[in-house]
């Protein structure tokens, strides 16, 4: 684990960056679309360089944690979580194409979700035996 960096300056940002997107990750739980384990290993990442007790308690939680093993453990994506994702970010398309106007930025968007859920179907679902 990296050690906290020596400057008070970075442990705070890298504090606040910790916890705004662990309220970010949390909030996204509930908003479809709204991307929750991306932003629970930014918080992690930041929370590994600024408070030891905030890291602590990620990766013993019992939702958080798992999760964090798996990215730690091989960079794994559960198929439970891949296939959340994708029904998510399908029905955040299907909602924005009802909703908005059809001009560039929606496609931007739609191309977006698109290339995510790829890369998120791209990564294992099992820790390798070589990772273990």
């Amino acid at each position: 684990m990296p050690r906290p960096p020596a400057s008070r300056l970075s442990r705070l940002m890298f504090g606040l960056l910790a916890y705004t997107s662990l309220t970010i990750g949390l909030i996204a739980i509930f908003v479809p679309g709204l991307p929750t384990t991306e932003f629970i290993l930014l918080a992690a990442w930041a929370a590994t360089r600024s408070s030891p007790r905030l890291s602590h308690w990620l990766e013993n939680h019992r939702l958080f944690g798992p999760m964090l093993h798996n990215w730690h453990n091989g960079k794994v994506i559960t198929r439970k979580t891949k296939f959340s994702a994708s029904v998510s970010m399908l029905l955040c398309s299907a909602l924005m194409l009802v909703m908005l106007e059809h001009r560039w930025p929606l496609f931007c968007a739609l191309a977006g979700m698109a290339l995510v859920n790829l890369w998120i179907w791209s990564r294992p679902e099992q820790v390798s035996v070589t990772n273990r």
